[in-house]
């Protein structure tokens, strides 16, 4: 995957207050283009190794307990300096901390609860986009 691509994901909470279309709504708003996206419950064994970056840390087990907690969507997205713009547009982790008119800013409860995930690099945006998804879905 270029560096013109991203995963995201929207989160339970989002996923579960109806926020989902709004968020893609707003990030469609924003220039990127969907290039593949799934609406699925993460097992404890997915979200464990999804997340397996952040093992040892105190907040690890909260996380991966949170993302199990009820459906996701992950997706693909597509635009120029896509890692960037998409963390750009998404906000501060913490929703108190971002910018007016971003994701978290405008749909997440709080810092533990920000609806939504953006890879941090283009290497982690093509493995994790590849956690998700086979080649075959990536064509476009």
């Amino acid at each position: 995957m270029s560096s013109n691509r991203t995963l995201a994901i929207i989160k339970p909470d989002a996923f579960a207050g109806s926020k989902a279309g709004l968020i893609l709504a707003h990030l469609e708003k924003g220039g990127f283009k969907l290039i593949a996206s799934r609406v699925m419950k993460l097992t404890h064994e997915q979200a464990g190794e999804f997340y397996a970056v952040h093992k040892g840390r105190p907040f690890y087990q909260e996380l991966v307990e949170f993302m199990t907690s009820g459906y996701c969507m992950p997706m693909v997205l597509g635009r120029d300096n896509a890692v960037l713009a998409l963390r750009d547009s998404i906000g501060a982790t913490d929703p108190a901390e971002a910018a007016a008119g971003t994701v978290r800013k405008l749909y997440a409860e709080s810092k533990g609860r920000n609806a939504i995930h953006a890879s941090d690099s283009d290497e982690n945006a093509f493995r994790e986009a590849r956690f998700f998804f086979a080649e075959t879905d990536l064509i476009r």
